[in-house]
């Protein structure tokens, strides 16, 4: 061992006693994940791991926590090794009389909102709202399946621009609502949750980090990863009993159509959850695994390496094979769905998305110049702002999270 590796993990005596951080601990069939939602920072340990965290947690120094475990399984416990994985995880605050540097936790969007402004969001009635909000939309649009929207909802107006910009402006508006849903539910928890720009494979998404909901109860998880989802349901329920009182053919009738198509569209997305969508990560609570994503990847890989290059990867393990049955299972299952998922967006891209963009962009520039009216004039230049912006908007935030920049 080098010096400077020495140094790096500086001597813990055996009577020390370990200051830990607020922790929360929780049992995840046979393991235990002990977190600090303030770094939403977490990991699975087994039993006795969790029983030393308690322990030391108690002020029991580390010769006295390894003793009584000893005493409790009849093994021998390294305890001043887990001290320093725990200091590296930066759940100690303190070793003996010696306080522990604590990195700045990551920056929390909405500081201001405590859990007590947003404890409603856990209340149990509230999904019987959003369940009768719903019903009662499905049953005025079986007595009137003419509410049901269309594309041609989006063409309210003659004026391409105002269409542009209104469905931009209503987009991005139910955007951020639906983005804030999740940080209020997890917020309601106690997760100091972060908004954020983000890319899955070819689309512009926003984001909201809820790590630190791992630790909370499934019913609290599952109601955050399904908070966006449920206020989509619930604006598109409330704008269809609107409909169905307002007289059709007014432009508000038609305004008030496209806001239903626009507020209903991001819910087919929900389902591809190769793109690790909300309800990829209720998919992953639900099979209990641990990174469903990182581990279905790696196992598409290792499968592709196998065909590609037998003999290179003739002694290369399956990475999915230290994981429990039930992991292992979901895992490679979901492997097959991100790799045909993947494929099936990118084919999508190459053969729909970029030729039409490309039109588009070609007939906007044809439109400009003074042979043609003010009025074409205004839609050409909407349409090569908004592809140029949403364009450029995506290689920036691309770029950043390749290079980790928050």
């Amino acid at each position: 061992m080098t010096d400077t590796a020495a140094e790096d993990r500086p001597r813990i005596e055996p009577s020390a006693r370990v200051l830990l951080h607020d922790l929360a601990v929780r049992r995840d069939r046979d393991e235990w994940i002990v977190g600090r939602m303030a770094t939403r920072t977490f990991v699975a340990l087994p039993q006795t791991g969790a029983r030393a965290v308690e322990l030391l947690g108690e002020g029991r120094s580390v010769a006295r926590t390894e003793q009584t475990l000893r005493e409790e399984t009849g093994e021998e416990f390294e305890i001043a090794d887990f001290v320093r994985d725990l200091t590296a995880l930066g759940f100690v605050a303190r070793i003996g009389d010696r306080p522990v540097p604590d990195a700045e936790p990551p920056r929390a969007s909405l500081p201001w909102l405590r859990p007590r402004h947003v404890r409603f969001a856990l209340h149990p009635v509230l999904p019987l709202l959003v369940g009768a909000l719903l019903t009662a939309a499905v049953v005025a649009l079986f007595h009137r399946p003419d509410l049901l929207p269309g594309y041609r909802d989006m063409l309210w107006s003659p004026h391409g621009s105002l269409v542009l910009a209104g469905g931009a402006a209503a987009g991005w508006t139910l955007l951020l609502a639906h983005e804030l849903a999740h940080l209020v539910t997890a917020r309601a928890v106690g997760v100091p949750a972060r908004m954020s720009l983000g890319t899955r494979l070819q689309f512009l998404v926003m984001q909201t980090d809820i790590s630190g909901i791992e630790l909370a109860p499934r019913r609290h998880r599952l109601t955050a990863y399904l908070a966006g989802i449920a206020l989509n349901l619930s604006v598109a329920s409330c704008l269809v009993l609107v409909l169905a009182l307002t007289d059709p053919g007014p432009t508000a009738h038609r305004l008030l159509a496209a806001a239903l198509l626009l507020t209903l569209l991001p819910v087919p997305f929900q389902f591809m959850v190769f793109t690790r969508t909300d309800l990829y990560f209720v998919l992953q609570d639900l099979t209990g695994c641990r990174n469903l994503y990182g581990d279905g990847l790696a196992y598409a890989r290792h499968l592709f390496r196998r065909v590609t290059r037998p003999r290179r990867t003739a002694g290369a393990g399956d990475p999915s094979a230290g994981l429990p049955p039930h992991e292992r299972r979901a895992v490679r299952l979901y492997s097959v769905v991100l790799v045909a998922g993947t494929a099936a967006c990118l084919t999508f891209m190459a053969a729909v998305t970029l030729p039409l963009d490309i039109a588009l962009l070609v007939r906007a520039a044809r439109s400009l110049g003074p042979d043609h009216s003010l009025t074409a004039n205004a839609d050409a230049a909407a349409v090569l702002i908004a592809l140029g912006g949403v364009n450029a908007l995506w290689l920036r935030t691309w770029w950043r999270t390749r290079r980790g920049v928050r």
